[in-house]
C-alpha cells in the first residue's frame, strides 16, 4: 500500500476537479460552522486537502492555518488562494504529530472527511483538544465506515491493495462520540446527512 503521503499526492489532480458530491449537506456544514466563528478567531485545519473549505471560512476568522499531509495538495490551494486574493491562511504541510504547534493557540480545529482516514483517531482528539483554548471548538465531518453496508466494508481492503484506496479506521458514531468524550469533549452539535456520515461540534470545557 502507498504511504497517505504518496496515494493524495497521486490523486490531488483529479480530486481538485471533483465536484461536491452533496452541496445542500455541505452548505449547511459551512452555514453552521461560521455560526461559531468569531471575526478576531484563530482556527487550524488539518487534513485540508486543496483548501476549498478553508478558502470560504477564511473571511469569517482572523486566521487559518491549513494542513496536510501531501504537497500537491497544498501546491493547488495556495494557487487557488492566491489567485482568489485570500492572505489570512497559512498553508503548511505536514500531520498532527508531525507539526510543532503551541498548546492552547486555538479557538476552533477543524477536521474535516479526515479521522476516518487516520490510523489513531483517539490520539488525534486528544492532540485536537490540547491545541485548543478552553471553551474551543472542534468542528468534524466524518465517514463511518463501521455503519457501511457489509459489501462495501468488505471490498475496501481489496481496493487498499490495488491502491485505489487508502487507509481507513472502522468506527461507528457510538464510538466516535465515546473517544471525544473521553478526550474531554461534550458534543454541542451533531447531525448526521445520512447512515455513513457524522457531522460534530464538540466543545472543549
Amino acid at each position: 500500500m502507498k504511504s497517505p503521503q504518496q496515494f493524495w499526492d497521486k490523486i490531488a489532480p483529479r480530486y481538485a476537479r471533483s465536484p461536491i458530491r452533496d452541496e445542500k449537506s455541505y452548505q449547511k456544514k459551512l452555514a453552521v460552522t461560521q455560526g461559531y466563528f468569531r471575526p478576531d478567531w484563530s482556527v487550524f485545519e488539518f487534513g485540508c486537502g486543496t483548501g476549498s473549505t478553508a478558502l470560504i471560512h477564511a473571511p469569517h476568522v482572523r486566521h487559518i492555518v491549513a494542513t496536510d499531509v501531501s504537497p500537491r495538495m497544498l501546491e493547488i490551494a495556495e494557487a487557488k488562494a492566491r489567485d482568489a486574493g485570500i492572505g489570512n491562511i497559512s498553508f503548511r504541510q505536514g500531520t498532527l504529530e508531525s507539526l510543532e504547534l503551541e498548546a492552547e493557540s486555538f479557538d476552533a480545529v477543524l477536521g474535516l472527511n479526515i479521522l476516518h482516514l487516520l490510523e489513531d483517531v483517539e490520539g488525534a482528539i486528544a492532540r485536537v483538544h490540547a491545541l485548543l483554548k478552553p471553551g474551543g471548538v472542534f468542528v468534524s465531518s466524518t465517514a463511518l465506515i463501521g455503519a457501511l453496508k457489509f459489501y462495501w466494508r468488505m471490498l475496501i481492503p481489496v481496493m487498499q491493495a490495488v491502491g485505489f484506496a487508502p487507509h481507513v479506521s472502522r468506527f461507528d458514531k457510538q464510538a466516535l462520540v465515546a473517544m471525544l468524550g473521553a478526550a474531554g469533549f461534550s458534543i454541542d452539535y451533531e447531525w448526521q446527512p445520512n447512515r455513513a456520515t457524522v457531522f460534530i461540534v464538540a466543545k472543549k470545557a
